[in-house]
């Protein structure tokens, strides 16, 4: 992208982020998200998340830098050459999931998640899921913990640690994944079109009642949850060349 003139700063509560704004607006000065060129978020990787949602009305690029633990969507941060490096960086997009799920007395809960949508069982026993695909059943019955759908950009969070697949960026793809399945035990979970429509179905919901979750967000006990994506609302990632989301992705897979 273009050197940008205007670039606005959005940084977590917490000390170190809050003491790199004060740096970085020193430095670049900052102004408010809607007059801005670029987004930079200073933070974690839950950040990052917040930032997007926050402002994906805006279609501007956010180039995150890492304030927080993992920052598997961030770059790192310094203080200094960050116009040359928001110059040079490489966009990659992605598109979120709609989350959709109905409690048992009629009401709906909608949700845009960019990593995950999952579902975890919300009392003592195991939940039992019916799964289906595009309108076709596909499982009549997984007994399980709980279970997700996962972007290519979350493939490495949840997902990764329910021994889910890493999918590469571009792939076009969701993973469908168990956590703990205990029926039928050696099911992996499945490899879904991004344009799948996917649906669960909560089956005996007063015994064995299930939550339903995007990014950690928006929980609700749900009987029904249904899961598309997106593809009309576009994130714009910002990476330092060489170390874009697909790399990453890579690399995760050798460490």
């Amino acid at each position: 992208m273009r050197t940008p003139k205007r670039i606005a700063f959005l940084a977590s509560e917490t000390p170190i982020a809050q003491e790199a704004l004060g740096r970085l607006t020193a430095a670049y000065g900052n102004v408010p998200p809607e007059q801005a060129d670029v987004i930079v978020a200073l933070g974690g990787d839950g950040f990052m998340l917040q930032t997007l949602n926050a402002t994906r009305h805006l279609d501007i690029p956010v180039y995150g830098m890492n304030c927080g633990t993992i920052g598997f969507l961030m770059n790192e941060f310094a203080v200094e050459g960050l116009g040359d490096r928001l110059a040079a960086a490489e966009e990659t997009v992605i598109n979120p999931l709609r989350m959709r799920a109905t409690a048992a007395d009629g009401s709906t809960t909608e949700a845009l998640a960019i990593n995950e949508v999952s579902l975890l069982r919300a009392g003592p026993q195991a939940a039992k899921l019916r799964i289906s695909v595009d309108g076709r059943v596909r499982m009549e019955e997984l007994v399980c913990d709980g279970a997700l759908v996962a972007t290519p950009a979350g493939s490495t969070a949840y997902n990764y640690s329910a021994h889910g697949p890493i999918l590469p960026i571009g792939s076009d793809v969701l993973a469908l994944t168990a956590m703990s399945a205990f029926r039928p035990r050696r099911w992996r979970g499945a490899l879904l079109p991004k344009t799948a429509h996917v649906r669960f179905d909560v089956l005996e919901p007063d015994k064995r009642p299930v939550m339903a979750d995007a990014d950690s967000r928006s929980s609700t006990i749900a009987t029904t949850v249904e899961v598309e994506s997106v593809p009309e609302i576009r994130h714009r990632l910002l990476f330092d060349p060489g170390h874009g989301l697909e790399e990453r992705l890579i690399q995760e897979q050798f460490a």
